[in-house]
């Protein structure tokens, strides 16, 4: 565990969590995810942003970002929660995961909290959402896990003004904060990093086994719409074996309505020596999705309108056309059932899209 002495002053905007213990010799544990960080005074836990302050686990990042943006809700990957919408995106710093592919390392891996430039309170975050015209907020870059404290009180904001709130995560967090984190949520992007114990400790510095368990929990005790990404990287989590099998999981433990999406990789952060996925792994993962029952699978980071685009799967009909992240059909009637079949979509649709289309926009807190 990367564990870090920082001066205490490093501290003094610092806010109390809830998720700790103290041990027999005198350290606390963080038990917020299954890492468990164990930390003597003044150290910080392999996330970086919770620290043993004065004998008890504070959060560092409360109220600071590292910027804002708003993005299509299309890029979060959400594709069946309130499509064609704008979603105002922020992230912190740090995070409870050790990927070797970091596609974020620069927030995630960052160890200085002068990257953290923006300071915003969650009534100012409701507010410029609300402003701008955005129907959601979504806790990205990072693990929103980290930050607890901070999401869940921007959650509250946001739903005081009827402002959705979106978690992109890993899922690699405990129980008891898990089931206290969700109760603000709308929606969530889970990251299924893979379907291999070995994959997760090597690759991500994690297990498999928690995250499986919190899809598990949002599927059958919350009403979280949310949908799952796997970025493939050749030779480590792309066979046809683990694709299948993963597949087959998900259908049966969470059942043929949760959309899933498969990403092409590209060499970052320290695995720089992988090639690319080509993009028909990519194609092929979809495909055996679909051969196994999951109804909506999806492509990322690649261009294919066919597999980015929505279809009933009842009667195969075109339900929602993108291009990239802007749409181009849109086929559903008022309760968001198939125009030809009637046919129900599962997702969280409203009687139109919403028209941001793919712009990228960053904005200004002040």
């Amino acid at each position: 565990m990367n564990q870090n002495n920082v001066h205490a002053d490093a501290f003094s905007d610092a806010v109390p969590t809830k998720y700790w213990h103290v041990l027999d010799d005198g350290r606390v544990q963080c038990d917020l995810c299954p890492r468990f960080c164990k930390l003597h005074e003044g150290q910080r836990g392999l996330c970086f942003v919770r620290a043993n302050h004065l004998g008890q686990v504070v959060l560092t990042t409360w109220g600071r970002s590292s910027g804002f943006v708003i993005d299509p809700i299309e890029k979060k990957p959400l594709n069946h929660f309130l499509p064609g919408t704008p979603v105002l995106s922020f992230g912190t710093a740090g995070c409870n995961l050790a990927c070797k592919f970091c596609q974020n390392w620069d927030i995630s891996k960052s160890r200085e909290m002068d990257t953290l430039m923006d300071l915003a309170t969650p009534e100012m975050l409701a507010g410029k959402a609300r402003e701008l015209g955005c129907r959601s907020i979504a806790f990205t870059y990072n693990d929103p896990v980290i930050f607890h404290e901070y999401a869940i009180d921007v959650a509250q904001a946001c739903h005081e003004m009827d402002i959705k709130t979106v978690a992109v995560t890993a899922g690699y967090v405990s129980p008891a904060p898990r089931s206290e984190f969700y109760q603000f949520m709308d929606a969530a992007n889970v990251d299924l990093k893979a379907f291999s114990e070995r994959f997760y400790k090597k690759i991500t510095g994690s297990q498999l086994q928690p995250v499986l368990e919190t899809l598990v929990y949002l599927k059958h005790e919350t009403d979280v719409w949310f949908e799952l990404t796997t970025l493939l990287i050749p030779g480590e989590n792309d066979s046809e074996k683990e694709i299948t099998e993963m597949c087959q999981w998900v259908v049966e433990h969470l059942g043929p309505d949760v959309p899933m999406h498969f990403s092409v990789f590209h060499p970052d952060w320290k695995m720089r020596d992988k090639p690319s996925t080509p993009t028909r792994i990519v194609r092929r993962a979809r495909d055996i999705a679909m051969a196994q029952g999951v109804r909506y699978a999806y492509v990322g980071n690649m261009h294919d309108i066919e597999a980015d685009s929505t279809w009933c799967h009842q009667c195969g009909s075109l339900l929602i056309g993108r291009d990239w992240y802007q749409l181009s059909a849109w086929k559903l009637d008022e309760k968001g059932c198939c125009l030809n079949c009637a046919t129900p979509c599962a997702g969280l649709f409203e009687a139109s899209p919403g028209h941001w289309g793919a712009r990228r926009m960053r904005v200004n807190m002040t």
